[in-house]
């Protein structure tokens, strides 16, 4: 006689205790033991199998703030995980037990203005995993809203899903700029970020990719990818022509990923007259002296880009494939050993993307 068989989008884990790495300040960082979350209506239950660390995580643990959010009470660090779908809350049928998925950390309300236009990575209102009090995904299982999180394809490894979210920040810096094919771009800052942006570009028709940076060990990793790579220090322009016209043979597009003032000046400064600047890395000073006078001699656009919109998160699950993620990965470590992988990302240059492996394998 055979055997009946569950549906599969009952299967629940066994276990009813988990471990998260929960920050309560300034390098504390201790894995704990927390009841397994269970799925509301609409959401999914996903066992985390890798998350990427960020900036921002790194803000919180050595500082205990990044920039005007401050830790108040014990948090659950990061939002870059992918996992594997073993859970369903009430009303989700389409993704199977075992499906691999990225999950897209910020959620927005969906009722403002912002979130009706498609733009909500702009919700006054919205959360997002690891940005304190919201709990991130330093953790074996997170519920998570099924319109968030996005199935990998087939030949992906579910670990590299966590570089789904770098990779959408990507996707939607180069919308933002409105790349045409053929197109010249110069790409300033050679971490994960630049280096994902000038795939991408390359990935729509970008008919050259220049990236910079001037730390000699980035430009090499960049260089092992394929990418054309020169020292940022060549880009600083001639102070005695700073007021001279735009190069007709410059750049059409900047994408600068690095954060940095000067970096964003001689970077513009590349462009030909009518290119465009897209501000993707979050600034290390407040404010920035741009040359706005000249920009607007050479009659250049200046965009900026936070997070991703509407489709980008699903766009950059679909391009897995088609980018170098597995290079980016340079280091991994499993959640009792979180707080040295927060270290050796925050201390050791050499880092690319380093991933917490949070998840007991079924």
């Amino acid at each position: 006689m055979a055997q009946s068989v569950e549906p599969a989008q009952s299967v629940e884990p066994v276990e009813s205790i988990h471990r998260a790495a929960v920050l309560h300040g300034p390098k504390d960082v201790r894995v704990e033991d927390r009841p397994v979350p269970e799925p509301g209506p609409g959401q999914v239950l996903v066992a985390v199998r890798a998350v990427g660390l960020c900036g921002s995580d790194l803000h919180y643990y050595a500082h205990g703030e990044n920039g005007p959010n401050v830790l108040r009470q014990p948090t659950v660090l990061g939002h870059e995980p992918a996992g594997v779908v073993v859970g369903h809350g009430a009303g989700v049928d389409d993704l199977p037990h075992g499906t691999a998925v990225a999950i897209e950390p910020a959620h927005p309300c969906g009722t403002c203005a912002l979130c009706r236009a498609g733009r909500y990575n702009l919700c006054p209102k919205g959360t997002c995993f690891g940005s304190p009090p919201t709990d991130g995904a330093l953790a074996e299982y997170v519920c998570v809203p099924r319109d968030f999180v996005h199935p990998l394809p087939a030949s992906t490894d579910v670990r590299l899903g966590a570089l789904i979210e770098p990779l959408a920040v990507a996707v939607h810096a180069v919308r933002r700029a409105a790349l045409a094919p053929g197109q010249r771009v110069l790409v300033t800052g050679a971490g994960p970020i630049g280096v994902l942006v000038a795939q991408v570009a390359a990935a729509v028709g970008a008919r050259s990719v220049t990236v910079s940076d001037v730390a000699a060990e980035r430009r090499e990793f960049a260089a092992r990818l394929g990418l054309h790579t020169v020292d940022a220090a060549g880009l600083v322009p001639d102070p005695e022509r700073a007021h001279a016209l735009a190069s007709p043979n410059g750049y059409d597009a900047l994408f600068d990923c690095s954060g940095v003032g000067p970096a964003l000046v001689s970077g513009i400064r590349a462009l030909r007259p009518g290119g465009t600047a897209v501000v993707v890395g979050n600034p290390s000073r407040p404010l920035t002296e741009l040359p706005l006078a000249w920009m607007q001699r050479q009659e250049l656009s200046l965009v900026t880009s936070f997070r991703y919109g509407a489709g980008d998160f699903a766009a950059a699950a679909a391009l897995a494939g088609r980018v170098q993620l597995a290079e980016l990965v340079t280091s991994a470590f499993p959640l009792e050993r979180a707080a040295e992988a927060l270290e050796v990302a925050l201390t050791d240059p050499s880092q690319m993307k380093v991933l917490v492996e949070p998840a007991r394998e079924a």
